[in-house]
């Protein structure tokens, strides 16, 4: 009866435990039926907020295709979009004005660009130059001032000398009393000292050989580069003669500018005499009639003896074979090298004789006031000035947009009314016009 009983148990056991099983197994499988409506649910909806319905049979989801096949389908299926709803035209041009994108930059004229390299000239004296214009009186410490401050510029010694004495007498003469009315009277008294005469450039209508010389790195070749470009685009034509054979590099450099420019070059190998290049350039320029023969030279200071006799034989040469050409002997000098400059003119004036200066690299020096030091101690006309890399950054030497630029930050007048003729003033007024009496 007992194993009967327990039989039982065990049996009714076995049956309960069956059924638990039963009952887990059911609820697992409802749990994942319910997982699985709301995954695609969450499709339907996905579908449903990305697209309008009646597009969304035209879209592939990652979970319905291989992995691998993914940019393949994508692709196909994309291209089986009806064409009017899908807009993939690109616009050919983009207009000027559309946000984000910057408009092209304007190139300055030259005065602005002038004006922005002597900026750190006019950085270096504006203070103490402002500042010596607040003074009450017209006393010696005004002009001990103002000698250091011009001397600060690089004007130089006697430059500074010249203008102050004049300052002195002129403010005696007028009978001023105060500093600030000085202030318009010294930056006249200084464009004075600068002036170009008329006949300046009266060689660039002649037939005429140009003999540019210069220390070596100053920007002779480049000098003679933009020269032969801007002569030949005012209808010139032109001749370019290599004569600097000493310094590596120096006839290919000058190559590559007349090719820039699309002039003609005379040339021959390194080391060849320089006088021989000179006098084959010469013939050269009578018969094809050219207007300016530019002649590069060798630029060495260290033995003044060969330099002399070397430029003096390029004269003879000249003058010999070419009589009828008028000669024009044009130095190169660095304008961020200051003192050194004027030194290097000086001691070019003294072996050959000098007709015109040209100042090269004067954006973005802060010895600008050189310009005015070697024209005014030298009584050399500086005929150009350089202040960049292009073509048109060589420019024939004006001394009012100079000293406008060099001072503009002291004149209350905006750009365009510095560059306004000062004789505007003397125009009749609408009453003198009318005036019968």
């Amino acid at each position: 009866m007992k194993r009967k009983t327990k039989g039982y148990i065990v049996a009714v056991i076995s049956i309960l435990f069956s059924v638990f099983l039963i009952v887990l197994a059911l609820a697992l499988s409802n749990l994942a039926k319910g997982d699985t409506r709301e995954r695609s649910q969450d499709t339907a909806d996905y579908r449903k907020w990305s697209v309008p319905e009646k597009y969304t049979h035209f879209l592939i989801f990652p979970e319905e295709i291989p992995a691998e096949a993914e940019e393949v389908e994508t692709e196909k299926e994309i291209s089986e979009v009806p064409s009017e709803t899908v807009d993939t035209e690109i616009p050919a041009e983009i207009p000027a004005d559309e946000p984000g994108e910057a408009p092209a930059p304007q190139k300055k004229g030259f005065f602005a660009r002038l004006k922005e390299g002597l900026t750190k000239t006019r950085n270096s004296i504006s203070d103490s130059f402002n500042n010596l214009f607040k003074a009450s009186e017209l006393d010696d410490d005004f002009y001990d001032e103002l000698e250091e401050t011009l001397v600060m510029s690089d004007m130089g010694y006697e430059t500074t000398e010249r203008i102050v004495e004049d300052l002195k007498a002129r403010v005696k003469e007028e009978h001023i009393k105060e500093a600030q009315a000085c202030r318009d009277l010294v930056i006249n008294i200084i464009r004075d000292q600068m002036q170009v005469d008329e006949t300046a450039y009266d060689f660039e209508n002649k037939k005429t050989v140009v003999l540019v010389i210069g220390v070596n790195g100053v920007g002779k070749t480049t000098s003679i580069g933009k020269l032969a470009a801007q002569y030949k685009a005012r209808g010139k034509k032109v001749l370019m003669a290599a004569a600097d054979t000493f310094r590596a590099a120096a006839i290919d450099q000058l190559k590559t500018w007349a090719n820039r420019a699309g002039v003609d070059i005379i040339a021959q190998n390194e080391g060849a005499d320089p006088s021989a290049v000179v006098y084959d350039a010469v013939a050269a320029a009578k018969s094809r009639n050219t207007d300016i023969l530019l002649i590069d030279t060798a630029g060495r200071l260290h033995n003044k003896k060969n330099l002399m006799d070397e430029l003096a034989k390029m004269r003879r040469i000249i003058t010999r074979e070419y009589p009828e050409a008028n000669v024009e002997s044009l130095i190169v000098l660095d304008g961020t090298t200051g003192q050194n400059a004027l030194e290097q003119a000086r001691q070019f004036s003294s072996v050959t004789e000098i007709n015109g200066i040209i100042i090269t690299k004067l954006d973005g020096t802060a010895k600008g006031g050189i310009a005015i030091a070697i024209q005014s101690e030298l009584n050399v006309p500086v005929k150009y000035i350089g202040i960049g890399e292009q073509i048109d950054d060589l420019q024939k030497f004006d001394p009012n947009s100079y000293v406008n630029a060099l001072f503009a930050d002291f004149d209350m007048r905006s750009d365009v009314e510095i560059l306004v003729d000062e004789n505007i003033e003397n125009i009749p007024k609408d009453d003198d016009l009318f005036d019968m009496n």
